[in-house]
């Protein structure tokens, strides 16, 4: 058994060393080819940018405490929009995928909130909660829900039914089924509806930014964009985008230590 994990664990390691070394390469290839790109003028750099000016713009923003200060508003829309999306989609999930009279009767306007674009209800959302932190909340909350309830429900519905038979044998009541059996095998449904929420959420983000605000980084980037001012929209880009890869990376870490621990 002791044997087993430290080869389980020296597989894992040298996956991550190697995934690092290939995505880095790939990195420094598209970072190598835009800047030559600029410097050569195969492309007009008016419309382009280059790294060097990319991180030139951003030491400006980070010296001048701007970048800060739109990185901090952006982001208390996200978590409030976030941690609200997860108290309301799971449990809504959870009760769509166990109970089949909440499924049948909410099921309907579940798909129609599904598919509708979120962005259309910006100006309702700013009519009900106005221009400030409601609105845009409101917006990351609607826009993140929905991959946790679709999750969930799946999570629900497609429980091992040998463990369901076996559990009812034993004479199991149905809270003690849904406990110890339907719980435990949704986590890694719940966390791949954390993940595609996650960038739900931080696209409703920069819309309700874009939309209406005075502040964040979807401001900050429509009005650079506005301006001609490329470097700093593709600073705005690439924080949003930083801040993205460490939330997926965080919870890919979590769904791995929860794969070593039914290996091991």
């Amino acid at each position: 058994m002791r044997s087993d994990r430290s080869d389980f664990r020296r597989r894992k390691l040298l996956e991550n060393a190697t995934g690092l070394l290939l995505s880095g390469a790939v990195f420094v290839a598209l970072f190598s080819l835009w800047e030559a790109a600029s410097t050569y003028e195969w492309v007009d750099p008016m419309f382009s940018s280059s790294p060097t000016k990319v991180v030139l713009a951003a030491w400006e923003l980070i010296s001048d405490g701007t970048l800060l200060k739109h990185t901090i508003a952006s982001g208390k829309v996200f978590l409030s929009g976030f941690a609200m999306a997860v108290a309301f989609g799971v449990p809504i999930g959870v009760a769509l995928g166990w109970f089949k009279w909440f499924n049948k009767a909410l099921s309907p306007l579940i798909s129609a909130f599904y598919t509708m674009p979120r962005i259309a209800l910006m100006p309702v959302f700013i009519i009900w909660f106005g221009l400030g932190q409601g609105s845009k909340i409101a917006l990351v909350l609607l826009s993140a829900v929905f991959p946790l309830i679709v999750n969930m429900q799946v999570a629900m519905q497609n429980i091992d039914q040998d463990y369901k038979r076996v559990g009812i044998a034993y004479g199991a009541s149905e809270w003690q089924l849904f406990k110890t059996i339907a719980l435990p095998s949704s986590v890694p449904f719940l966390l791949t509806g954390l993940r595609l929420a996650m960038g739900r959420g931080l696209l409703g983000v920069v819309a309700a930014e874009v939309f209406g605000g005075a502040e964040g980084l979807g401001y900050l980037i429509q009005y650079a964009g506005a301006t001609f001012q490329i470097d700093i929209v593709f600073v705005g880009v690439v924080v949003i985008a930083a801040f993205g890869v460490i939330i997926d990376r965080s919870l890919s870490y979590v769904s791995h230590k929860l794969d070593y621990w039914k290996i091991a």
